[in-house]
C-alpha cells in the first residue's frame, strides 16, 4: 500500500501515446448487489493519495460531503465517494486528492490497490449501460478479455456536479459575446466520453451559432473524419469546408485525444483542420504534450468563454 501511495505523485505526470495509468481502488460493498466492485480513476487527475487525515465537519454541508481537510495548508472539501455510488465501506481509510476542472478536492475511498498502465483500446464506453450516469467506461485490467477483471472508470465530471452543483455549475453559462466565422456548410466535430461534458460543449457551440457533430470516443471521431474526408473529395472541396475544427477531450475509450490529434496532423488530407484539446487535465505537462502532437490549442474545462476564445483563435489562425 505504501508503495502505491508513493508512486502516485511520480506517475501522475506521465503522458503516453494512447496509454494511460489507472489508479485502482475499492469503495466497499454495493448496497444492492452485495459485491465489492473495482473502481478506477486516471492517475493524471490524482495529485496524491494519503492515509485519511482529520476531517472537519461543516454544518449544512451538501449530502456526501464529509467536511473539509487541511492538506498542506489548503482547505479542500472531502467527498464520500462510497456514499455517492451506493457502497458501504469497511472504512474510509484513504484520501485521493484530485485536481479537476481547476479545482482541488478529496475523495474518501476504502482502499487503494495498485496502478496499472493500460492501452485505451482496453477501455470500452459505458454509454447505454445501466450504471446510473456515474461510470464513463469499463477497463479490462488483465490480458484475458473474457475472464479478466474489469474496473468501473468513474465519470468525475458527473459526480462533482451532482455533489457540489454550486461549485461546478456556476460557470456553465457564457457571459461574453463572441463571433466565430467558419466556412458555410462546415461543422465543429467534437469528441468527449462524458455525457455531462457533451451537454456543456453542445450548449456552448449552440450559443456560438456553430453546427456540430458529436462523438463519444477518439476512435469514433477518427472514423467520422474518414467519412467526411471522402465526402469532401467526392465534392472536390477542401476538407475545411466540411470540418471547420476538431474539439477533443484527452481521456476517452479506444483512442485518446493525444492519439487522435497526432493522427489528424500526420494525415495529408486532414492536417489542415485545426485541433483544440479541451480537457479537465490541466497543467503545463499536458499542454506541452498537446503541442508536441500538433494541437492548435489547449483549453481546460469548463469555462464557456475560454472555450469560445480558443475555438475563435484556432479557426482564425489557419
Amino acid at each position: 500500500m505504501n508503495d502505491v501511495l508513493q508512486e502516485v505523485d511520480e506517475r501522475s505526470k506521465l503522458a503516453g501515446t494512447n496509454k494511460f495509468e489507472l489508479l485502482i481502488f475499492r469503495l466497499g460493498e454495493d448496497q444492492n448487489t452485495h459485491t465489492r466492485e473495482i473502481f478506477g480513476i486516471n492517475v493524471f487527475k490524482v495529485r496524491e493519495a494519503l492515509v485519511m487525515p482529520p476531517i472537519t465537519p461543516m454544518p449544512g454541508a451538501p449530502e456526501h460531503v464529509l467536511g473539509v481537510a487541511n492538506i498542506r495548508g489548503q482547505i479542500i472539501p472531502v467527498l464520500d465517494l462510497p456514499g455517492v455510488v451506493g457502497c458501504v465501506p469497511a472504512s474510509r481509510s484513504i484520501l485521493l486528492v484530485t485536481e479537476y476542472e481547476r479545482s482541488i478536492q478529496g475523495f474518501a475511498v476504502e482502499e487503494v490497490e495498485e496502478i496499472l498502465r493500460l492501452e485505451w483500446s482496453r477501455v470500452m464506453s459505458a454509454e447505454g449501460a445501466a450504471v446510473g450516469g456515474m461510470v464513463t467506461s469499463f477497463a479490462r485490467l488483465d490480458e484475458d478479455a473474457e475472464a479478466g477483471r474489469v474496473a468501473l472508470v468513474l465519470d468525475v465530471e458527473a459526480i462533482l456536479r451532482k455533489v457540489l452543483p454550486s461549485r461546478f455549475m456556476i460557470g456553465d453559462e457564457m457571459v461574453q459575446t463572441h463571433t466565430v466565422d467558419i466556412p458555410q456548410g462546415s461543422v465543429v466535430l467534437y469528441a468527449d466520453d462524458s455525457g455531462v461534458a457533451r451537454s456543456q460543449i453542445e450548449k456552448a457551440l449552440s450559443a456560438l451559432g456553430l453546427p456540430f457533430i458529436g462523438t463519444k470516443t477518439g476512435k469514433e471521431a477518427w472514423e467520422r473524419l474518414q467519412v467526411l474526408a471522402q465526402e469532401a473529395k467526392a465534392a472536390n472541396i477542401p476538407i475545411r469546408q466540411k470540418v471547420a475544427i476538431v474539439l477533443t477531450d484527452l481521456e476517452m475509450p479506444e483512442m485518446d485525444g493525444f492519439t487522435l490529434t497526432r493522427k489528424i496532423k500526420e494525415n495529408e488530407t486532414l492536417k489542415a483542420i485545426p485541433v483544440v484539446i479541451h480537457s479537465s487535465l490541466s497543467g503545463s505537462a499536458n499542454e506541452s504534450h498537446a503541442n508536441s502532437v500538433g494541437a492548435d490549442g489547449y483549453v481546460a474545462k469548463f469555462v464557456p468563454d475560454e472555450l469560445a476564445r480558443a475555438v475563435t483563435k484556432a479557426v482564425g489562425a489557419l
